[in-house]
């Protein structure tokens, strides 16, 4: 429904083809998680995922309308509807995010958008993780809104160029950072962040001039996951926190890195805080899956301890279970536990998470 702005999909729809639907008509679906090519939307509503772009946009919940979901006793239900206003409790936002546990969704109302007039990346290359960091939270304070700023660090760029050759700069650190619009509003838009970016005296900057640059500029950021997945075992977190913590988050990882001995490569939306730590292993050596579960905790813990939470957009699982205590206070837990009971009282969907 191009008019009022949405698209109903049913079971095994994936998120990258929503857009691929509307795309010929001139819209798109916002999300765009890393595995978008293969990743079900059931699962992004499972999940709240997001994605590259969902500083601007926001993540699933802001995209979903309605859905259709089956309960436990049977009954088939109608939440939401097609409209942003639907009247009534926001249940809607309750079964978004809820891993499963409340019931089947078999359809989804998505909220579609008209694609933007234009959009330009810009490269930006820097010499420590911290000013990077730096960087992007005087971009967010300066009340500019690009629609994505993406964060790599040094062993990411390295195992990346290697994988997909993107021409990336021999740096410590790197930000992708596009806006979108009229060629005036990226213009202007573009000259305040890189006037930022002067400010923080980088190693390079580089402004796409075509659809190939950017694609390209964008290329090592989309293959980044498949890269590490080639050279090492690891395990990737997804706790999110103040976009103003992140020169002190990510001084921290690097400090219980040499603590715990494991190497960490940072890729992970930088724009809403939401981290990405990729906890380097080797899964046949005996023990050190265990020292990296225990460095993940204590980065989750760490993310907490600044004002954030324990998960952006993987979800709680199993993984994260046992560190609710540390984001949640009993009395919160003991309302998410009344939530469950209503929806599926014998506990039956995903009774261990």
């Amino acid at each position: 429904n191009y008019p009022d702005r949405y698209i109903r999909v049913q079971t095994g729809r994936t998120n990258l083809s929503v857009t691929g639907a509307v795309e010929e008509d001139g819209f798109f679906y916002a999300p765009d998680p890393s595995s978008q090519l293969a990743c079900a939307i059931a699962g992004n509503i499972g999940m709240n995922s997001g994605g590259a772009h969902c500083l601007k946009y926001g993540v699933t919940t802001n995209n979903l309308l309605g859905v259709t979901m089956v309960l436990m006793d049977g009954t088939v239900t109608e939440i939401g509807g097609a409209h942003l206003d639907a009247p009534g409790l926001d249940l809607l936002g309750v079964i978004c995010g809820s891993e499963g546990q409340l019931g089947v969704v078999t359809e989804a109302t998505l909220r579609i958008l008209p694609k933007p007039e234009g959009a330009r990346p810009v490269l930006m290359g820097f010499d420590s993780n911290e000013v990077a960091g730096q960087c992007v939270s005087d971009i967010i304070k300066a009340g500019v809104l690009p629609v994505a700023i993406e964060f790599m660090d040094r062993p990411c760029i390295r195992a990346t160029e290697a994988f997909a050759k993107a021409g990336y700069p021999d740096c410590e650190a790197l930000l992708i950072v596009e806006v979108e619009g009229s060629p005036a509003e990226i213009d202007e838009q573009l000259g305040v962040i890189l006037d930022i970016a002067r400010r923080h005296d980088p190693v390079e900057l580089r402004e796409s001039q075509s659809a190939e640059e950017s694609a390209r500029i964008w290329l090592g950021r989309k293959s980044a996951f498949g890269a590490m997945g080639q050279i090492n075992d690891y395990m990737c977190l997804d706790g999110t926190i103040p976009v103003n913590e992140l020169p002190y988050v990510l001084r921290r990882i690097a400090e219980m890195s040499k603590e715990y001995g494991l190497d960490v490569a940072n890729v992970f939306h930088a724009g809403d805080g939401n981290m990405h730590p990729l906890i380097l292993f080797d899964a046949n050596k005996p023990g050190d899956l265990e020292i990296c579960e225990a460095f993940g905790a204590d980065i989750l813990r760490l993310c907490v301890e600044v004002g954030g939470c324990l998960t952006g957009e993987h979800g709680v699982g199993i993984e994260k279970r046992d560190l609710m205590i540390d984001q949640f206070a009993p009395e919160d837990l003991e309302a998410q536990l009344r939530v469950k009971d209503v929806f599926d009282p014998r506990w039956l969907l995903n009774p261990a998470k």
